[in-house]
């Protein structure tokens, strides 16, 4: 018999579907994962061995084969560990068999069997209720999946233990709420700059026409200066763009404690930087640019 238990692959900030195939065998004493996993996939197999140690439970003697599917689809970072742990432990009935059908699951274990933060649970989420699911992920994550939309079933544990309590009903997770981070402080302000009326009129149409800016000149002319205040001027973010520079702060796991940030973002890479450190480099970045 194989168990099944959704999980996600990142390609950017999109979050593409993957299945997590469990099956356990007579045969000699194995722990395979196979599919197209990275280093830190495969090291998924001693996480998971020492979490289920952790929390009571022993792996079988037996072949266990873990198949992350779609084969040819790259498996990167540690989110795996959580689906596979719970594909294993509903393979050997520690939890309900039908428990896992209605969600999509990521999340890293610890050695102890506590369930940490990973990267890109806010686009899971929303890829998670596109497919008609509802969401697993770690405790630290919860806030900022309950993004996602009222409407998503999202389950934000804190350990094996506390998570097979739930799904055996003798415990009740309660459903996190989104949270907002606490603001930094005050933006630069455009009236701190004296002087450069012509750039400032022209921070200005560009702000409120929605317009593209090139700022041209030498070294001190103060285009970093006027470009860090313009955020200052823009008005405040639609719901929309929110999820968006979310999603990809959630990636790049810039996003403290599940909290969202309302304020606008300013990146100011150096000027020597290479194409490589704006856009990212490597060959999946290369097959993007042929994709595009």
């Amino acid at each position: 018999m194989v168990t099944r238990v959704a999980t996600v692959a990142f390609e950017g900030i999109e979050a593409r579907a993957v299945d997590v195939q469990v099956q356990i065998i007579p045969g000699s004493v194995q722990f395979a994962v196979v599919g197209l996993p990275d280093k830190a996939v495969a090291e998924s197999r001693e996480r998971v061995r020492g979490a289920l140690i952790a929390s009571g439970l022993a792996l079988p003697a037996k072949r266990i084969t873990v198949n992350l599917a779609p084969a040819d689809l790259p498996k990167e970072g540690s989110h795996y560990d959580l689906p596979i742990a719970l594909g294993v432990m509903a393979a050997i009935g520690a939890i309900p068999a039908d428990a896992l059908g209605g969600y999509c699951v990521l999340g890293e274990l610890a050695l102890d069997g506590t369930i940490t933060a990973v990267n890109g649970v806010l686009p899971a989420a929303i890829a998670a209720g596109a497919r008609g699911l509802g969401l697993i992920c770690p405790a630290p994550c919860g806030p900022e999946a309950a993004w996602a939309g009222g409407d998503l079933d999202v389950l934000a544990p804190r350990s094996l233990i506390q998570l097979a309590n739930h799904f055996k009903g003798s415990q009740v997770m309660a459903r996190p709420e989104p949270a907002v981070a606490a603001s930094a402080g005050p933006l630069p302000d455009l009236r701190d700059i004296k002087g450069q009326e012509g750039a400032k009129r022209a921070l200005e149409i560009a702000a409120s026409g929605g317009h593209n800016l090139l700022m041209n000149g030498p070294p001190g002319a103060g285009k970093s200066m006027l470009a860090a205040r313009l955020p200052s001027i823009l008005p405040p973010l639609t719901p929309r763009e929110l999820l968006d520079i979310s999603m990809i702060q959630s990636v790049a796991g810039e996003l403290r404690g599940g909290a969202l940030s309302t304020r606008r973002p300013f990146r100011q890479p150096h000027h020597s930087a290479s194409m490589a450190a704006l856009v990212g480099g490597g060959c999946h970045f290369q097959q993007t640019l042929r994709l595009i």
